[in-house]
């Protein structure tokens, strides 16, 4: 039975990709630019609703590339620490609003420090924000827990260094580590050295591949490079035989990836904003789950994508007449695959458990 807009919107929900300066609010993105003087497109600068559909209309692009260059804006005001704190706690706010009970938040330090700011300041501001939204939420009556995964850019060189600050801030709200920015031409392997590094320090980390870039970028953050969950990983399916009248055939690749039971972290909104699926109808998500792969939604960018995990479910559900059951198996996958302590994974998913049974009956 398909779930009302009502039930979807009550449903509990796990968000495991998402970016901090892809989500910022627009009216928090106008107030900023002006405090820092930087020039917002022309007629955005008064208009949080002109602002919003810039973004969406640029980043609508089908291009990874292009996609990334909406992102100058938001980082030109996200340089101080205030600045920092607020974005973080707002995030958090949105996202309990959303239904949202366990996030892991990805952000880089490295772009963080224009003006002068340190590494370890910019991830204790990010910090002091979420602290701040988590004990909001918390004094209306609601839950949510929200942890940061700290992410270096591939096409620079400072993974060794963020990901000793993973390590460093394990138990004070950073869970993991990722590496993210264009795909091409910038495989995950140049920072072996790095994983390496946070396996020994038994650290958990999710790495962006298969998204603007095929099965080579998957099969090197899976192998070479050891990830515990693949940052979309949607061209997977280019591993995947499909033909009329008969059953799906799975490359090896494809086959490790479902048999080893590793997380795609899939975007649909997103990704069909950067070419990676024509339509959410015609997204692999749907293809992907029948096969058994342990398949997440996620909303990458709520800003760029004007979305939120309440539209991806939405959207699935119209596009593949999923119910309850199906988004509590996603939300299940989601929260067994986060990077928290197993007996903290547990305690939350028998809440969501309750919880969608309680759906079920209303």
């Amino acid at each position: 039975m398909k779930p009302s807009d009502m039930q979807i919107k009550a449903a509990p929900k796990v968000l495991l990709h998402d970016h901090l300066d892809g989500g910022v609010r627009p009216s928090t993105l106008i107030e900023l630019a002006a405090e820092v003087g930087h020039q917002l497109p022309e007629g955005t600068q008064d208009d949080p609703v002109a602002l919003e559909e810039w973004f969406v209309t640029s980043a609508d692009s089908g291009s990874l590339e292009r996609y990334l260059d909406t992102f100058a804006h938001t980082l030109a005001v996200m340089q101080t620490l205030p600045a920092l704190t607020r974005v973080a706690r707002e995030c958090v706010e949105d996202l309990a609003e959303d239904g949202v009970v366990y996030a892991e938040i990805r952000w880089a330090p490295e772009l963080h420090v224009a003006n002068g700011n340190e590494l370890e300041e910019v991830i204790e501001a990010v910090q002091a924000g979420f602290d701040e939204g988590m004990a909001t939420v918390a004094a209306n009556g609601r839950k949510i827990v929200v942890r940061q995964l700290l992410t270096a850019m591939r096409q620079a060189a400072r993974a060794t260094e963020i990901a000793d600050l993973a390590v460093a801030w394990r138990d004070r709200g950073v869970a993991g580590f990722d590496i993210a920015g264009p795909e091409k031409g910038f495989p995950p392997s140049r920072f072996l050295a790095a994983f390496e590094h946070l396996a020994a320090e038994n650290m958990r980390f999710t790495i962006h591949a298969g998204e603007g870039f095929g099965l080579p970028s998957i099969w090197e953050a899976v192998h070479p490079c050891g990830c515990d969950r693949l940052g979309h990983g949607v061209r997977i399916v280019d591993d995947i035989t499909v033909e009329e009248g008969e059953a799906p055939k799975l490359g090896s690749l494809a086959a490790y990836v479902r048999d080893r039971r590793i997380p795609l972290e899939l975007c649909p909104r997103s990704n069909v904003q950067t070419g990676a699926a024509k339509s959410i109808a015609e997204h692999p998500i749907g293809l992907l789950y029948d096969l058994g792969f342990r398949v997440t939604i996620n909303t990458d960018n709520r800003l760029m994508s004007r979305t939120s995990m309440t539209a991806e479910m939405a959207g699935i559900v119209e596009a593949f007449g999923w119910g309850l059951p199906e988004l509590q198996r996603l939300t299940t996958n989601a929260m067994k695959s986060a990077f928290i302590p197993y007996d903290e994974r547990v305690d939350l998913i028998h809440e969501i458990k309750d919880a969608y049974a309680a759906l079920a009956e209303s």
